[in-house]
């Protein structure tokens, strides 16, 4: 559903309809390696009652079907094109094997008990089921896979065993393996026969690593990893910062999947792996979801921020470390929260104070964004400079005692030029953008457009233009920035900015 603010931005356009740009957003789906994950949907659906009960979930039957709690192949209809989906834990052992260890951790095959519908050999398998994925209007498939070999297939070593697998995924045209934990879960020379394996045999199957930072030299992919959505932006935001030092070995792409943080991504150019899913409220057993509660942020009311992120790479894809210098503020800010009644599924008891700090500000292939003046509880504040010459400057909020607070302040972004995209996301007293000395700021119009939506409007008359700055009000942020805004949701705003020549 779309915001009246759309229609007061229509209005306030100096031009006429006609003569407006198009959608500022491209219609070809991204490249980029983002993914839903299907880990806390399966969680929701038993109301996390034990491990167990959330691996007997992951079915074809919950993805496929069309009763209560499922058809989760229906989520996210205005991106899915843009996202891999990606079964997690245990797509690929039967179904009454939940348990762990088992012997059929590290199959790699699509279970016949969880996909009836889907007959024939394991390749057959795979393939009707990656096909019956894409139809559905996802751009592929994907699946959880542990960090180990079955026992059910004695192979002369690992690497043929793994071989055989990789060579299997191409010619099933699947997509991701998110690798996680088993018995080789931190062994580096393992994990790097199976990029190299993948880069050999499957070249267009992403592999993606995860536990040691120094993983992400050789991966395509890697995760940073749970996180307890309370504290879950610095948390995130340090672990990104703490792998920036890393570079890439031989062909590894070195991206970051900063997991289920949308704007994080879009600011440090990293990919997202979605978790959040649009079954809101209480679990299925009357409780409070304890994975999703809904304080704070309330992420399960933020789902636009993930189309916005999502939409944002079809201009700009995450890059990987190396590729580009970075700069991390030696100044750390301290997120704190007082639990509350299930507020975390981790040990942490109420009354209890979670804390988690991070960089005040972080940037890559841009020098640091700056604040114009003190803020009690100043925003995390990211920007980058994406291989294409694309911008993104973000504020993240802070989780304070019990509340998620975004105290709009006054930021400052040097940045090469205005000749490429501007995404801007989060909210500001105003975002003041410094170009170098002698840059032409007459003969624009500056035509912005909520990144959930399809329509630019033409800002040129609410920018301040000064000698070599921009400044364009946080009113106008906010207002375009949620103009295409879901009736309830509550994501920050998220636009993207075009300076087009007359």
């Amino acid at each position: 559903m779309k915001s009246r603010f759309l229609f007061i931005f229509l209005a306030l356009a100096t031009t006429g309809f006609s003569q407006t740009p198009g959608s500022l957003v491209p219609n070809a789906p991204s490249e980029a390696p983002d993914y839903f994950c299907t880990w806390n949907i399966q969680g929701y659906l038993c109301s996390y009652s034990s491990s167990e009960a959330q691996r007997s979930e992951m079915t074809g039957a919950n993805m496929f079907g069309d009763s209560l709690y499922q058809n989760w192949l229906g989520f996210y209809p205005s991106v899915r094109q843009d996202l891999l989906f990606v079964m997690d834990d245990s797509w690929d052992i039967p179904l009454q094997s939940n348990k762990t260890p088992n012997q059929y951790l590290g199959l790699v095959e699509a279970d016949e008990s969880r996909f009836p519908a889907f007959t024939g050999n394991a390749a057959q398998r795979m393939q009707k089921l990656v096909q019956a994925v894409k139809t559905r209007g996802w751009k592929g498939l994907g699946g959880w896979v542990c960090a180990q070999e079955s026992p059910l297939d004695s192979q002369a070593s690992a690497e043929a065993y793994w071989k055989k697998r990789v060579i299997a995924a191409n010619e099933a045209g699947f997509s991701y393996w998110k690798v996680d934990w088993g018995d080789q879960a931190n062994n580096g020379g393992w994990r790097q026969m199976l990029t190299h394996l993948g880069h050999t045999y499957a070249p267009n199957l992403t592999i993606e690593h995860a536990m040691q930072g120094s993983f992400t030299s050789f991966s395509d992919a890697y995760r940073t990893y749970d996180v307890e959505n309370v504290i879950a932006q610095p948390t995130t935001i340090n672990r990104v910062a703490n792998l920036l030092q890393y570079t890439t070995n031989g062909s590894a792409k070195g991206i970051i999947n900063c997991e289920d943080e949308p704007y994080i991504a879009a600011g440090l150019g990293c990919a997202i792996g979605v978790m959040r899913h649009p079954y809101n409220g209480n679990l299925p057993n009357g409780t409070i979801d304890f994975v999703f509660p809904p304080v704070g942020r309330n992420i399960k009311q933020r789902m636009d921020e993930v189309v916005r992120a999502v939409r944002w790479h079809r201009i700009a894809q995450p890059f990987g470390v190396g590729t580009t210098g970075y700069a991390i503020d030696t100044s750390n800010l301290q997120d704190w929260w007082v639990v509350g009644y299930r507020d975390t599924w981790g040990s942490a008891k109420v009354g209890d104070t979670l804390k988690a700090g991070a960089p005040a500000r972080v940037s890559r292939g841009l020098p640091l964004p700056q604040i114009s003046k003190a803020a009690a509880n100043p925003p995390f504040v990211l920007s980058s400079l994406y291989p294409n010459g694309a911008i993104a400057v973000v504020t993240i909020g802070r989780a304070i005692k019990r509340a998620y607070i975004t105290e709009k302040i006054d930021v400052l972004q040097q940045v090469p030029g205005i000749n490429s995209p501007i995404g801007i996301f989060g909210d500001y007293a105003s975002l003041t953008l410094i170009v170098p000395a002698g840059t032409k700021l007459t003969g624009y119009k500056v035509w912005a457009q909520d990144l959930a939506g399809e329509t630019p409007v033409d800002i040129t008359g609410k920018l301040k233009m000064r000698k070599n700055s921009i400044v364009i009000p946080g009113w106008v942020i906010r207002q375009v920035g949620l103009s295409a805004k879901t009736k309830g949701d509550l994501s920050d705003p998220g636009m993207v900015v075009r300076f087009i020549s007359n």
